[in-house]
C-alpha cells in the first residue's frame, strides 16, 4: 500500500471532512431518504431518487477519506530545516523574466490548492524544485511554455 505523504494540516482537514460527512451529512441524508419514502411511491419519487444520490455521492466520498487518511504520512513540517527545497517547505520564487514572486508551500496531492499557495508535490513547478538549493535557477516547463524562476527563499513552517 502506497503512502500518501501529507502536512499535520492537511491530514487535520481531510479528518474534520470525514467525521462531518459521516456524524452530520449521513444522518441528514438518511432522514431525507426516510422522509421522501413515506410520500409513497418510490418509482415516480423525485426527492427520494435525489437523496439516494446524495448517498452515493456521501459514501464515495467517505471511502474516498477512509483511504487516504489509512495511508497518510503525516510529515512534521516544523520539525524540517535547512535551504534545500523538499516536501513542506514554503519556497519564495521569481520569476526571471518578468520579475514577479510567487510563494508556493509544496504538500501533497490531496492538499493542494494554488489560490491558497499550495501546489503539490506531483505538480512540475514541485517537481522542478525538489532538491535545489536557495539562489539556483530552475526552468520549469508550463502550459503557458518554459520559464525560468530564481529560488531566493527556503522557509519551513
Amino acid at each position: 500500500m502506497e503512502k500518501i505523504p501529507m502536512t499535520a494540516a492537511g491530514y487535520a482537514a481531510l479528518a474534520q471532512e470525514l467525521k462531518q460527512r459521516q456524524q452530520v451529512e449521513r444522518p441528514r441524508i438518511i432522514a431525507a431518504i426516510s422522509e421522501a419514502r413515506a410520500h409513497g411511491d418510490l418509482s415516480e419519487n423525485a426527492e427520494y431518487h435525489a437523496a439516494k444520490e446524495q448517498q452515493s455521492l456521501n459514501e464515495g466520498r467517505v471511502a474516498d477519506l477512509e483511504d487516504k487518511l489509512s495511508r497518510a504520512e503525516v510529515i512534521d513540517v516544523s520539525k524540517l530545516s535547512g535551504d534545500i527545497v523538499m516536501f513542506g517547505a514554503t519556497v519564495t520564487l521569481v520569476d526571471e523574466d518578468t520579475e514577479d514572486e510567487k510563494v508556493w508551500q509544496i504538500v501533497g496531492d490531496s492538499e493542494a490548492d494554488a489560490k491558497a499557495g499550495r501546489i503539490s508535490i506531483s505538480s512540475p513547478v514541485a517537481r522542478a524544485l525538489i532538491g535545489k538549493k536557495k539562489g539556483a535557477s530552475v526552468e520549469v516547463v508550463t502550459p503557458k511554455g518554459a520559464r525560468s524562476f530564481e529560488i531566493v527563499a527556503v522557509r519551513w513552517a
